[in-house]
């Protein structure tokens, strides 16, 4: 009998030890594969924060370098690099760490701080958009006027009121907070205020979008007047100029204007008296500069679509995903597609000094004096 239950147990216990080697391996291998994730995650996303930092640092050292850039327009593209700076410093850097691992573990005081600092940095950032678009808006629709008005110091009101609204967004969630007795494993939004959920993320993007849609429209037509007044046309006036040489002692050179009926001449050499020989030469140094100022408003327009249409990629999945968290209940959201909108979001802060920089020559300029000196001096 015992011989008996021995040959027949052992059969079994054989099978259950190797059940039990499968299963640890099999979880063996699942931890290695989620360490190679979770690495190959830390490394892009260490990358973007890094790349983020130092495309903003250099907007600001280029603008802080070159005299030529210390206008009113680029004190806000400044301002701007200065808040995705900020960003890229007291944001991203601990997301990295709360994605990759999705536990909190740096304690209730600094999660508060990083909440606090996400949502001011972010949506301070997407205001200065608007603070820009709004600049821009008024330099093309009444830039007489608004030359005069185009200070250093209305720029850092307009800035400061950007700031303003960004943190008396972020401030709400203080006023209910409580302070929880156990440890703290997440680091969250409360979205149980439905109220302040419809406030944030409507002053943080919603309004702001339509604003930058509606100014950005009027730029966009205004920019189309432009180049279709600037647009030459095949048949029409064309201004010349004409240089008098006289032979006579003490004579004095002079210009004149003269119109043409046609453009088919590029010069002419004309009218010869007795003491007189007047030179007439078509000049197309104002035809070349319309058509260069048409070349720009074009690159401008271009430009236009390109920041508003990164801006709405950026951020329009995170702040849908956001609103509609507290109203739909019966959703099922995924924390992961959380991490990629967040993260999509924090991209805007990257792409913003390269689009913003890129389409200015004077930026081209200064950014590539500014790397020679570095270089020189290295």
């Amino acid at each position: 009998r015992t011989l008996f239950t021995s040959s027949f147990t052992s059969p079994l216990l054989n099978i259950s030890s190797n059940y039990t080697d499968s299963n640890y391996t099999d979880k063996t291998e699942e931890s290695d594969g989620n360490l190679v994730v979770q690495a190959t995650v830390a490394i892009l996303l260490s990358l973007l924060t890094c790349a983020t930092t130092l495309s903003n640092a250099f907007v600001i050292a280029t603008i802080y370098q070159s005299r030529k850039l210390h206008t009113p327009a680029n004190l806000l593209i400044a301002s701007l690099a200065v808040t995705d700076l900020l960003v890229s410093v007291l944001v991203m850097p601990i997301s990295i760490l709360y994605t990759v691992s999705h536990t909190w573990t740096l304690g209730q005081v600094m999660c508060d701080i990083w909440l606090s600092s996400d949502i001011t940095c972010c949506t301070a950032s997407i205001l200065h958009l608007c603070v820009i678009a709004l600049d821009r808006y008024w330099a093309i629709t009444d830039a007489v006027e608004y030359s005069k008005k185009r200070t250093r110091s209305r720029a850092a009101g307009m800035i400061a009121i950007a700031w303003v609204i960004a943190i008396s967004i972020s401030l709400p969630p203080f006023f209910w907070r409580q302070v929880k007795a156990e440890e703290v494993t997440s680091c969250n939004v409360n979205t149980d205020h439905i109220f302040y959920t419809i406030y944030s993320t409507f002053g943080a993007f919603y309004i702001p979008t339509l604003l930058l849609i509606a100014l950005y429209g009027r730029i966009y037509v205004e920019a189309r007047k432009r180049i279709l007044k600037q647009s030459p046309k095949k048949t029409g006036k064309r201004l010349t100029s004409a240089h008098l040489i006289t032979n006579s002692p003490g004579s004095v050179a002079s210009t004149t204007s003269l119109n043409y009926g046609t453009n088919e001449t590029s010069s002419c050499d004309a009218v010869v008296s007795a003491n007189n020989q007047v030179k007439v030469t078509v000049s197309d140094a104002l035809l070349e500069k319309k058509r260069i100022s048409a070349a720009r408003e074009r690159k401008a327009t271009k430009t236009l679509g390109i920041i508003l249409g990164a801006y709405i990629i950026c951020w329009l999945p995170f702040f849908i995903y956001t609103l509609l968290v507290p109203i739909c209940t019966t959703c099922t959201f995924y924390p992961e597609l959380f991490d990629i909108f967040t993260w999509l979001g924090y991209l805007n802060s990257l792409i913003n000094p390269i689009i913003y920089t890129m389409s200015n020559e004077d930026f081209k300029q200064a950014f590539h004096k500014l790397i020679r000196f570095n270089c020189c001096r290295s």
